[in-house]
């Protein structure tokens, strides 16, 4: 109600110039609304958008412009099929994923489900470190310097116990790559060939198709993603009567990070007409120059450093949960490093070696690459053991897949396996000579 001015009482020690505290702007408080809602289903897929996820959309783009579009499509039903399985398991079990495993299947599947991640897992500390280095590089640093100081800052976020405020600051900056669509319009691409080839597939025959094809599988659906968010849901105490709510959180945010891994493919294959893989960040920055100008290489270099620091505490994360929940010890981000030592040391350990080999010299955007390749050949055996638990009534009750659900994460998963078989026997077949 509108007070009358002629009756209300005066305010004392109140100045007749001071004017009445303004709300926010609507866009602010929609942002630190979403911001404050974030739940492990965005945080893990935005995670995903790392640092490898980045050069390998870039370089779909760079070297086959439009075509891979259909392919991420596909990869992005699969994706939600996948991401919603694990928050539900975590949801109505209260464990993670290492810890189901653990329970359900013998311990030598365990143990080796276990090195399967940590193998997939360190190569990724590796490629976060290495893109934190190059995103630096662009921003006027050392990447000896940086490298070593971003290593010593995650382990801090996380160990001293801050990580949840760290999550919204890493998502804040990985903002930038809203400019990636921006950047798609602005570089006028051939929108009538980007939405045929979307619609429709355009592969190529090729072993080198093939090997993006899983380096796009590998970056998209990547077990650490499957291990944080289900252990993530967990530790957060989200049950059965708030998974609606996290369901949603989860599928929305495995769409919202495709749209963004296509908008990468289109402004790259926009930006870039000389098909060819990449060498180097800066490349893949030139994406940026229709919205940015002269300024590209750093705005990419700030969404660079956000979506790599955020993957770069979330897939050791991952693994630690993984490793304490099997072993049946202490997990969670909110305990001191005496009330968790396995779980901190191990995620201690990782950031020590991730950071250390990403010093080393060598091509950036292939090193990520490879190791998006590596993850793509791991995730369908990780994927069997997500499907086998959400299929089981035994773990999930009345919540588990029901028989159409069950049909679509089983053609899913065969489809990643079949094509992660055939590039490791070309590979095989290479390596002896008969490729």
């Amino acid at each position: 109600m509108e007070r009358n001015s002629a009756t209300a009482p005066a305010v004392p020690d109140v100045p007749a110039t001071a004017a009445p505290d303004r709300p926010a702007p609507r866009w602010r408080r929609r942002l630190v609304t979403a911001l404050a809602v974030a739940g492990p289903g965005l945080i893990a897929a935005n995670a995903g958008n790392d640092a490898g996820g980045i050069a390998t959309y870039a370089s779909a783009g760079a070297q086959y412009g439009y075509r891979t579009l259909f392919f991420m499509l596909l990869v992005t039903v699969a994706l939600v099929v996948v991401q919603e399985m694990c928050a539900r398991l975590g949801a109505y079990t209260g464990v993670g994923l290492g810890g189901l495993i653990r329970e359900q299947f013998s311990v030598r599947v365990t143990a080796f489900a276990l090195l399967c991640l940590i193998i997939a897992n360190l190569g990724l500390v590796v490629s976060e470190f290495a893109g934190i280095g190059a995103a630096l590089e662009l921003l006027g640093a050392s990447r000896y310097m940086a490298v070593p100081l971003a290593a010593a800052g995650v382990w801090a976020l996380v160990v001293l116990g801050s990580y949840r405020y760290a999550e919204k600051i890493f998502l804040v900056l990985s903002l930038a790559f809203f400019t990636y669509p921006l950047a798609a319009v602005l570089a006028h691409p051939d929108w009538g060939q980007a939405g045929a080839q979307l619609a429709w597939p355009h592969f190529v025959a090729g072993k080198d198709f093939l090997l993006l094809g899983v380096a796009l599988i590998g970056t998209t659906i990547t077990p650490y993603m499957q291990f944080y968010v289900a252990a993530a849901v967990a530790d957060r105490g989200i049950g059965p009567a708030e998974y609606p709510r996290e369901k949603t959180d989860t599928v929305a945010g495995s769409i919202f990070a495709n749209a963004i891994s296509m908008f990468i493919i289109i402004a790259t294959a926009a930006a870039i007409t000389t098909r060819a893989p990449l060498d180097s960040a800066a490349q893949a920055a030139s994406a940026l120059k229709p919205v940015a100008g002269r300024f590209a290489a750093q705005l990419f270099g700030l969404g660079l450093l956000g979506a790599s620091a955020l993957a770069a505490a979330v897939v050791p994360l991952s693994t630690s949960y993984a490793v304490a929940e099997a072993v049946g010890v202490e997990s969670s981000v909110s305990r001191r490093f005496r009330e968790a030592p396995l779980f901190l040391g191990l995620f201690s350990a990782q950031i020590l070696i991730g950071a250390a080999i990403a010093l080393i010299p060598g091509n950036l955007v292939q090193l990520l690459v490879r190791a998006q390749v590596v993850n793509g050949l791991i995730t369908p055996i990780l994927l069997t053991y997500v499907l086998t638990l959400a299929n089981r009534h035994s773990v999930l009750g009345a919540a588990a897949n029901g028989p159409l659900f069950r049909a679509v994460a089983s053609v899913c998963v065969s489809v990643i396996a079949l094509l992660s078989a055939v590039v490791l026997l070309q590979t095989l077949l290479g390596w002896l000579g008969m490729g």
